[in-house]
């Protein structure tokens, strides 16, 4: 019995060591990786001119497998508004060239104010704006592949007109409006749509109370986070911050407490050239992200010059470089998302 009793002991060990031994899941240790491109390559920007994708692609060594953009409910002049439509064209775009949209949706009207009844949270909670979320989620159905919806971003801050505390904004605002845009996208059978609930990282505990601004795990498929490192010479002047500790705190408390089932990833972030290293920066945080963020599964580069900042990748040769140099590993999926199904979208 002794001997039967080590044989099974035996085997189990050498089972054990094959397990370990075995290749890995796909989804292990992967993950999407893309970029905000702006107009500084080519006069436009992507996916509506793909030609800067290219260049992007041709400056990093590798071509992306997300491609971010965005559109407001609507566009004005000083006489008139006009609905901006589901953006059919540059989502196939971006899907021939074999990466996955990423679409930034915002409740608002451009140019942008952080007041307006119109577009105020419990206004479209109680159903002002469903005649044009319900066009758009139609032809979001009709055009029929999946994609990333990244709905009203930030909203932890006050600096965007749907964040709490702008424009008469509170917490159950978001999250009722949320819901009735999710609950319109579903009734149209827009069911390719991955929802993706965006806070900006906080690492001084200053902004809004995540727990009461998030729509619970029936309306999000992904979590995110939004953060930069501006530098002490910028509009927004502070202290030069890793991405360790920009990401660190806020990361912890949606992954642990907020939505721990949930998949995350940055959806906008870059650092100043001025301050630091703005090419150590970056290397940093490639060594940081699968040692200590282990559940983001996707990183955008916001690759645009917004508030006069050098956030593109363009702004130094280290830069480019550095940041060429992370991505070059192979848990970085490329773009070889032309044929994707799937929804909502999983983790690579």
């Amino acid at each position: 019995m002794v001997g039967l009793v080590a044989i099974v002991v035996a085997l189990l060990a050498a089972a054990a060591v094959v397990l370990a031994l075995a290749p890995s899941s796909k989804s292990e240790g992967r993950a999407y990786w893309g970029a905000w491109i702006g107009d500084q390559l080519t006069g436009h920007e992507a996916p509506w001119d793909m030609s800067a994708v290219h260049g992007f692609a041709a400056e990093v060594g590798k071509a992306p497998s997300l491609i971010e953009f965005s559109s407001p409910f609507a566009e004005c002049s000083a006489t008139s508004c006009t609905s901006d439509p589901f953006p059919t064209t540059p989502m196939e775009a971006i899907r021939a060239y074999g990466a996955i949209p990423f679409f930034s949706w915002s409740s608002q009207s451009l140019p942008s104010r952080t007041n307006g009844p119109q577009y105020r949270l419990a206004a479209i909670a109680a159903g002002s704006q469903d005649p044009y979320i319900r066009e758009f989620a139609q032809a979001a159905a009709a055009w029929g592949h999946p994609f990333f919806l990244r709905f009203d971003w930030e909203m932890n801050g006050n600096w965007f007109p749907w964040g709490v505390g702008a424009n008469g904004n509170t917490p159950a605002d978001y999250v009722y409006a949320w819901r009735r845009v999710h609950q319109i996208f579903a009734e149209a059978g827009a069911t390719d749509v991955t929802w993706v609930w965006c806070p900006y990282v906080d690492p001084g505990g200053t902004l809004a109370d995540l727990a009461q601004l998030y729509p619970g795990d029936d309306y999000v498929d992904w979590t995110c986070l939004d953060g930069y490192n501006w530098g002490p010479d910028s509009p927004s002047p502070r202290r030069w911050q890793s991405f360790s500790h920009l990401f660190g705190s806020t990361y912890k408390e949606i992954t642990e407490t907020v939505a721990p089932s949930k998949p995350m990833l940055v959806a906008e972030t870059a650092s100043s050239e001025h301050g630091g290293s703005k090419a150590e920066w970056i290397a940093r945080a490639f060594a940081a992200l699968p040692e200590e963020f282990p559940r983001i599964q996707g990183l955008i580069w916001f690759d645009k010059v917004d508030d006069g900042m050098d956030w593109p990748l363009e702004s130094s040769s280290g830069a480019t470089s550095g940041f060429a140099a992370g991505i070059a590993d192979s848990r970085y999926v490329t773009n070889e998302f032309a044929d994707l199904a799937e929804s909502p979208i999983s983790p690579p």
